[in-house]
């Protein structure tokens, strides 16, 4: 009987240790993976005329405040090598207006943002010039203020080699603020923050490698991270190919944002529709895909 009893609470510790990982198997819902076209794509896209903003590429960001959404992207002409910054608004969520014909932060290199309001203060961690992430903040999410590039260090508090940390992704969790970044696209790192002046790396190693299969093989940067019924899901893009001409926007999940478990039916968007972000529409999601034009999707549940 004591040897019965002793099995019974060894299985039931070991149960309760490793069912996270065993719930993260089988943790992917329908409306955060499977998605249908809005039928007037593409919803937001460059001018195509001689302008700063002739066409506009990798990650912008969108949130809803109310009942009014709000894009912050990025903007480039062949004949200007800067990424600008520039913002438009909307009531649906689908037909956009433009906040200015002009970039809203002339003098500085702005791409691949995220952004994260906390309290009344918006924050935005972007890729400035040579992939080097930076942070920015502001009060009426148009007028924005620099604060330099982040601070990252390894687990001892090093210094991380020098190079491109870029496609910054951030959330707060429980008070701190945690920093998803990668390094020329060639996995993910998380680095935390009490404080948004220096962040630590929680392990020197990617949380998220590439591969093993193909879909991402050769690429893989976070675009977004939500909390959605206990656990946290990641948006993140990836290339199947050495030379990245294409990319594909796919999903993993974590119950603590260290350890992942990538959908074993990734992508769940190809042929270039990536940089993709979500936003919780009714009983589903709406997924934008933005890189070089914006596309809406709906997953089951959500509006039409």
């Amino acid at each position: 009987m004591k040897i019965l009893s002793l099995f019974c609470c060894l299985f039931f510790v070991g149960f309760a240790f490793t069912s996270p990982l065993v719930l993260a198997q089988n943790a992917f819902p329908s409306e955060l993976v499977n998605f249908k076209a809005y039928a007037e794509n593409p919803i937001f896209t460059g001018t195509n005329i001689d302008t700063w903003d002739k066409q506009i590429r990798e990650r912008g960001f969108i949130l809803k405040e109310g009942p009014n959404y709000h894009v912050w992207f990025t903007g480039y002409s062949p004949a200007s090598p800067t990424k600008f910054l520039g913002y438009a608004t909307s009531k649906d969520g689908i037909h956009w207006e433009r906040f200015s014909k002009e970039t809203i932060h002339a003098s500085q290199w702005v791409e691949d943002m995220c952004v994260v309001k906390s309290g009344k203060t918006y924050y935005m961690f972007a890729e400035g010039e040579g992939d080097i992430a930076h942070m920015l903040v502001s009060k009426d999410r148009v007028h924005w203020q620099e604060k330099g590039n982040l601070d990252i260090r390894n687990v001892d508090g090093s210094p991380i080699r020098k190079g491109a940390y870029g496609t910054p992704t951030v959330i707060k969790a429980n008070g701190v603020w945690n920093l998803f970044y990668e390094r020329d696209d060639l996995g993910i790192w998380l680095a935390t923050s009490k404080d948004l002046k220096s962040w630590t790396n929680v392990q020197d190693e990617p949380v998220i490698k590439m591969g093993p299969e193909t879909y991402d093989l050769f690429a893989v940067a976070m675009n977004q991270v939500i909390r959605y019924k206990g656990l946290y899901y990641g948006y993140y893009h990836a290339s199947a190919f050495k030379d990245w001409h294409e990319w594909s926007t796919n999903i993993a999940v974590s119950p603590d944002l260290i350890h992942w478990k990538k959908y074993e039916k990734n992508p769940i968007m190809g042929n270039n529709q990536s940089s993709g972000i979500v936003l919780k529409d009714g009983k589903g999601f709406r997924l934008y895909t933005m890189h070089r034009k914006v596309n809406l999707y709906f997953s089951e549940g959500a509006s039409k």
